[in-house]
């Protein structure tokens, strides 16, 4: 059965002018389940993650001075979010629901965390929503766990996965692919083992064409035996972030094409939510509803 990591604390209140639209973490759940692709069986709510697996990723005084509350304005203001212990809770219980989500796949092939994929987020410094780093610190666990030996982050949001690619700069275990807008956030790009660099407005022909060579050269040189698939829909066109041009269904077919690579090679995934900023938010529960029921129609 597919496993789904969700918990009512994703959609804790923000301010009214905060753009962050924290509405899809509740309406995604209800429309796969009204649907019928998913039932409520397929969904757990997550336990937190533990400070152990914390700070196998993140430094020690950048994880207190966060859990105590302490971060400055200028540290609160590059983190995009005014922080709480609301926040860091909520952080806490995405993180987590990676790691479970992670251990589900090893299970049955796929899992999804409605949340996650919080890859700005340095060893030392949170960054572009994202206080701690879920991709990085799901990856360490496996490794430590010798649950997994080679990883294969594959990551489709629209802005570079800076915090993840500096983290496993030196760690050959873990393979970071970012395909991202070259002009969009962050500026500064840090160095992922494969960039793919995006001019604003590319289409969904070229976009996929890019996306199919990019597999192709990782699987013609790697043999990854877990993937994490960030699968931000902030690709699409009219998206207020986004700045390409990719359409709905092309958005489809990306998640189609990486799933199947996953499948066809019988490796485990875990796909967690990332970016979505489109004006109509039915555009962005569609495009991240799309995820899921691939995933169904693929792995049972």
């Amino acid at each position: 059965m597919i496993k789904i990591a969700w918990a009512p604390i994703y959609v804790h209140p923000l301010p009214e002018n905060h753009r962050f639209p924290m509405e899809k973490y509740e309406l995604l759940p209800m429309q796969l389940k009204f649907e019928g692709s998913m039932e409520a069986a397929n969904f757990f709510e997550p336990d937190p993650v533990i400070l152990e697996d914390i700070l196998a990723v993140h430094d020690k005084a950048y994880w207190e001075k966060l859990n105590n509350l302490a971060l400055n304005r200028q540290e609160q203001l590059r983190s995009g979010f005014p922080l709480s212990r609301e926040l860091v809770d909520r952080e806490l219980v995405i993180t987590g629901g990676s790691i479970q989500s992670s251990l589900y796949a090893l299970e049955n092939g796929i899992a999804y965390n409605i949340a996650g994929g919080t890859h700005h987020a340095y060893a030392d410094r949170a960054e572009g929503f994202c206080l701690l780093n879920d991709i990085a610190i799901s990856s360490s666990y496996l490794l430590r766990k010798h649950l997994a030996k080679q990883i294969l982050v594959i990551d489709l949001d629209v802005h570079q996965g800076n915090g993840t690619a500096k983290i496993f700069q030196h760690d050959d275990r873990v393979f970071t692919f970012s395909m991202h807008g070259d002009k969009n956030y962050p500026l500064k790009k840090e160095r992922s083992d494969l960039d793919v660099p995006l001019k604003d407005g590319i289409h969904g022909r070229d976009y996929l064409k890019l996306l199919e060579n990019s597999l192709n050269s990782i699987f013609s040189s790697l043999e990854p035996d877990f993937i994490f698939f960030q699968s931000g829909v902030d690709i699409l066109d009219g998206d207020k972030l986004g700045r390409l041009g990719v359409s709905l269904e092309d958005c489809k077919s990306r998640d189609r094409m990486v799933l199947e690579a996953a499948k066809s090679r019988n490796i485990p995934l875990m796909a967690c939510m990332g970016g979505g900023y489109s004006k109509d938010i039915k555009v962005i529960v569609e495009a991240h509803a799309n995820t899921y029921r691939l995933g169904k129609e693929l792995f049972t």
